[in-house]
């Protein structure tokens, strides 16, 4: 498939590898793939299929594209950690993750890649709160972001427009962390704090993100609330765990 646009140095040297944490996307992932093949050509794809019950899997393998199945399903989490690991091993020195449901748009991809390549810089998030508070949320996620912003400024010591953006890309240094420890429950959030742990930096890249090609989300008003509450607990306890340590 001829690529539609320049693709970007490390893409085209296999250097950087696009991974996707898929689970019941069989709907959307396959219009995914396609999208990343036809800007970029054949680059390194691979899908981790968290325990899907529907034809994800198969989808993936049809379009070409790698694909991890997991024989249980971990959760967000851990499938990234799976993904980290494989990429980890396989020698990539970035890792540009995207989600399965279509909302982040490939194109964006190289200017994250730029991003991690510079020095002193091991994560990128893709925002799409840069320059703008009009980015495409619902008003539960919108207040949720509006909140942990103001949660994480004193803990990282500078501000994060979109802390629970999925549309992130990692440098070898965040990549081996994230390959050994990588946070469980509420990945987007707590990653920010494992990184302030190791001085390691981020920087925020403007993205534009769009609605989902199919399906729903599961976080409902309920499960809003609850989340927010937990990864402010867990977010503090590991703080607090983590200084104590420094200080024996």
């Amino acid at each position: 498939m001829t690529p539609s646009a320049p693709v970007h140095p490390l893409l085209e040297a296999g250097r950087a590898l696009i991974l996707i944490p898929a689970r019941n996307e069989e709907e959307a992932i396959g219009a995914v793939v396609d999208e990343v093949y036809s800007l970029f050509g054949k680059i390194p794809v691979l899908v981790i299929d968290d325990g899907s019950h529907d034809s994800t899997a198969a989808i993936v393998k049809g379009r070409g594209a790698r694909v991890l199945r997991l024989p249980h399903h971990l959760g967000l989490g851990g499938a990234l950690q799976a993904g980290y690991r494989l990429a980890f091993e396989l020698g990539f020195e970035y890792v540009v993750r995207i989600d399965g449901d279509g909302q982040h748009d490939p194109r964006f991809i190289p200017a994250m890649i730029d991003a991690v390549a510079q020095p002193g810089v091991q994560m990128a998030i893709g925002s799409r709160f840069v320059g703008s508070d009009d980015g495409y949320t619902s008003f539960l996620r919108g207040l949720g972001i509006r909140l942990f912003r103001a949660f994480l400024r004193p803990i990282l010591g500078k501000p994060v427009r979109d802390p629970t953006s999925g549309f992130v890309a990692v440098n070898r240094e965040a990549l081996e962390v994230f390959s050994r420890s990588f946070p469980l429950e509420y990945p987007e959030i707590e990653a920010l704090v494992v990184l302030r742990r190791r001085a390691f930096h981020f920087v925020e890249v403007p993205v534009s993100i769009r609605p989902r090609r199919a399906g729903r989300s599961t976080i409902t008003a309920l499960k809003s609330v609850y989340y927010l509450v937990h990864v402010m607990l867990g977010v503090l306890v590991n703080i607090l765990i983590f200084d104590r340590r420094r200080w024996r």
